[in-house]
């Protein structure tokens, strides 16, 4: 019966984290490609940036602070329409992906503007002076200059989703969060709680080292 029940206890535990690799894989690439856009925009026309429009830097830094401002639990309910939408439901794994992406693009996005903003102007008054033009700069000395930076953006982007994950565990996303929730929490299992927390710190320190890693490799 131990056997069995051990048996049982690894195949839930690794189709629940398959499916938080599943959603924190796709919301991270559609949230960094998304996000992408609104930093560059921001980065070009802060009061400082290549092109300055202040109307249109305040209005875009006031939509992305809104977003940010949501908690994802609330932002997961507000957005079970345009999930429903989207991908024909709202809930499950898949549908999980939409509100994580839309929750993470403005983190993202506000990460990866900062980082394009670090950018040492001496750089940029000097890619200036060979005469390249705004869409160089932005490419041969924002973008590259700032990969590393944006790397650990991306570090932090992960380990956010996969604590968002969890919490899309408790209206029916599945992975991790929904197994600690529907057996460790409702049915007193202990010991799924248990391997539920291990596996998630060790998913964490695993990401975390490997940013770190690929951090000093672009340094």
């Amino acid at each position: 019966m131990g056997i069995i029940s051990t048996t049982s206890m690894t195949s839930i535990i690794l189709t629940a984290l398959w499916q938080t690799v599943y959603m924190v894989f796709w919301a991270t690439v559609w949230s960094v490609i998304i996000g992408f856009i609104p930093a560059v925009i921001l980065t070009l026309t802060a009061p400082d940036g290549l092109h300055p429009i202040p109307a249109v830097y305040e209005t875009l830094s006031l939509i992305v602070n809104i977003f940010r401002s949501f908690p994802f639990i609330i932002l997961l309910v507000l957005l079970i329409p345009f999930t429903r939408l989207v991908v024909g439901k709202a809930i499950g794994t898949t549908a999980s992906i939409v509100p994580l992406t839309i929750s993470a693009i403005p983190f993202i996005a506000r990460i990866f503007e900062t980082s394009l903003r670090e950018t040492d102007p001496g750089v940029i008054e000097a890619a200036r002076s060979f005469g390249a033009s705004n869409f160089q700069i932005l490419l041969r000395v924002y973008v590259k200059e700032s990969i590393p930076r944006m790397l650990n953006g991306i570090v932090l982007l992960i380990i956010s989703l996969i604590g968002y994950s969890a919490m899309a565990g408790t209206v029916g996303g599945g992975g991790i969060g929904d197994i600690a929730i529907r057996y460790g929490y409702q049915q007193y299992r202990t010991d799924y709680l248990i391997v539920c927390s291990v596996i998630l710190i060790i998913f964490v320190q695993l990401i975390q080292m490997i940013g770190n890693h690929l951090y000093k490799r672009l340094s």
